[in-house]
């Protein structure tokens, strides 16, 4: 959108910085903080609430002079301005603005977890935002917008970008006397206080936990609370301990910790590990640490070992496993970033067809299965957050959908099933078929140099979802399962990619050779001693990541190592491959 097509006295005129307009990620908008002035939230939100108001009730709509709800968490520019060149910061009083521009009635529900939000607007039949960075680094910030229905899907942003022009169009035009927004897009009035916070969706949240399990779910588990700087900190511990467990909180923190429960490194497992070590000296027996990230919609679990008191980290895709087997679903929903065990452990014959990384497409797959006739249907990312895409029903009780990603039923599914196998989180999962993951990844690393990585290593634009290599040729999937006769140029494209990707996945690395491709979302390498490759750009922030999968967690931390290693690793050979 060009400055010029705006008269001279309009707001376009005077904005001191041209727009980056805020893109769609894995879920939900991010951006740069130094992007995101309150008027490019407003534009962004202001044409997804006037979407939502042109959908019927049946598909998410909303409905003018209605309440919508928003709350944020405790990353300091989602509710405060920071102080520095631009300025940027208070996102809610944005949304907040939003919200009554659209003729709705904004209700701020306060600091709360992502799925607490959800879960409060879906069963009440209203839309939400959620202002959150989640776990990505402190430049940046964004927000998450629910239907009456639940999270917004794929197919609802084209239409919305679409919107998001006519509103910007709209507000740039206007007269800059008239415009709430200065030169630097930020409200002309300053500061603004928040609305009133209610503290009705927290308490539905942690009820819908107590009702489910009952009181003495967890009695005789005593767990560490790693606090940090989670939005749902606290109200993880008040669920906890309504469940009988003993909880001691530890780690909090003032100043934002951005962790991503995908990527635990060695340092932040130190830290965690001197956590436990102290609850352990100053409480006695531990038998699990747990957190979740920024907010609150996805687990960490890290076991105890009785003896040694050392920490065991478990990767989010088998919590998602432990938590399914525990709830006994008819179908399973997981992305293709999944660890491979689900493959081979007692889920096996429940596996729906994987779909790309992210929520929505989760949340699709829970869809389709469900109108398959499943009655039971769950699904989860391989961050650990679990997704209900029915109802479900265990001991009498029953847990109402909620189709987005949480942290809760999970750390409270995979607790239950250790004390009901009364067996520690160690043999619990030891228990699960032996494939261990580790994810890993480069920061500041261009997401377009992620993606010409992927489209290089890719073969073109055929139809081809899934490749096996074998003695006889190729055999092909398409992304439904359905399969597929390659042609002789895909043969000639799959072969290349082969041929290419073994010289960097290679033997001297311990790399078996290449039998199998994967090109859902992003490219899956698999070997033929059993170890699994996974290259795929963030939706949400300039960073490469791998997911590697092996028989023995050594094998697969040695892969993540090789990937990510600076300052020649395998990805930074293959980013020279495309320069």
């Amino acid at each position: 959108m060009s400055y010029a097509n705006f008269p001279p006295g309009s707001l376009a005129s005077r904005l001191a910085q041209a727009p980056v307009p805020l893109q769609f990620g894995t879920s939900g908008r991010r951006g740069l903080l130094v992007h995101l002035s309150q008027l490019e939230i407003v534009v962004n939100a202001l044409a997804e609430l006037e979407y939502l108001q042109s959908l019927p009730r049946a598909e998410g709509g909303i409905v003018r002079g209605d309440a919508f709800y928003y709350a944020y968490d405790l990353r300091p520019s989602s509710s405060a301005y920071l102080e520095g060149e631009p300025k940027r910061g208070e996102l809610a009083q944005a949304i907040e603005y939003a919200i009554g521009a659209a003729g709705m009635q904004a209700v701020n529900l306060g600091r709360i977890p992502t799925p607490a939000l959800t879960y409060y607007g879906v069963s009440r039949g209203k839309g939400s935002i959620m202002v959150t960075g989640s776990h990505i680094p402190f430049d940046r910030n964004g927000y998450k917008t629910n239907t009456s229905r639940g999270e917004l899907l794929k197919h609802h942003e084209s239409p919305i970008n679409r919107k998001v022009e006519e509103v910007r169009a709209r507000l740039y035009g206007q007269a800059y006397e008239d415009s709430p927004f200065d030169e630097r897009g930020l409200f002309k009035a300053g500061h603004a206080a928040l609305g009133a916070e209610s503290d009705e969706a927290a308490a539905a949240y942690a009820g819908r936990y107590e009702e489910f399990f009952g009181a003495e779910a967890l009695a005789g588990l005593r767990l560490v609370v790693y606090q940090h700087s989670a939005v749902g900190r606290d109200l993880l511990v008040d669920i906890l301990r309504r469940l009988g467990a003993e909880a001691f909180t530890a780690g909090r923190s003032e100043s934002f910790v951005p962790i991503d429960t995908e990527n635990i490194d060695a340092a932040q497992l130190a830290a965690i590990q001197a956590l436990a070590d102290e609850a352990r000296a100053r409480h006695g027996r531990i038998d699990a640490v747990v957190s979740t990230d920024g907010d609150s919609d996805r687990p960490l679990i890290l076991g105890v070992d009785a003896d040694t008191g050392a920490v065991r980290f478990f990767g989010g895709d088998l919590v998602g496993m432990v938590a399914a087997e525990y709830l006994a679903p008819d179908a399973v929903v997981v992305p293709i970033s999944c660890n491979d065990a689900i493959d081979r452990g007692g889920l096996k014959d429940l596996v729906e067809a994987k779909t790309r990384i992210g929520s929505p497409y989760v949340i699709a797959g829970m869809e389709a299965a469900r109108l398959k006739g499943k009655q039971s249907v769950c699904g989860w990312e391989a961050n650990g957050g679990f997704l209900t895409g029915t109802e479900l029903s265990k001991n009498g009780k029953t847990l109402a959908a909620l189709p987005t990603r949480d942290a809760v039923l999970p750390i409270i599914a995979v607790l239950s099933s250790a004390k009901a196998q009364r067996t520690s989180l160690g043999g619990l999962f030891d228990r699960l078929p032996r494939r261990y993951s580790r994810a890993a990844l480069i920061k500041q690393f261009p997401r377009s140099q992620g993606l010409a990585i992927v489209s290089r290593f890719s073969p073109g634009d055929s139809g081809i979802a899934d490749a096996r290599h074998s003695t006889h040729g190729w055999m092909a999937l398409a992304a439904d399962g359905k399969a597929l006769e390659p042609t002789a140029a895909e043969i000639q494209a799959l072969d290349g990619v082969r041929r290419e990707l073994g010289a960097y996945f290679t033997p001297e690395l311990g790399f078996g050779a290449i039998d199998g491709l994967n090109f859902v979302d992003g490219v899956r390498i698999y070997f033929d001693n059993g170890d699994v490759a996974h290259l795929r750009p963030s939706g949400n922030a300039d960073e490469l990541r791998i997911y590697a999968v092996a028989d023995t967690q050594a094998r697969a931390d040695a892969i993540a190592a090789s990937a990510v290693a600076e300052p020649d690793g395998i990805l930074r050979r293959l980013a020279q491959a495309i320069a």
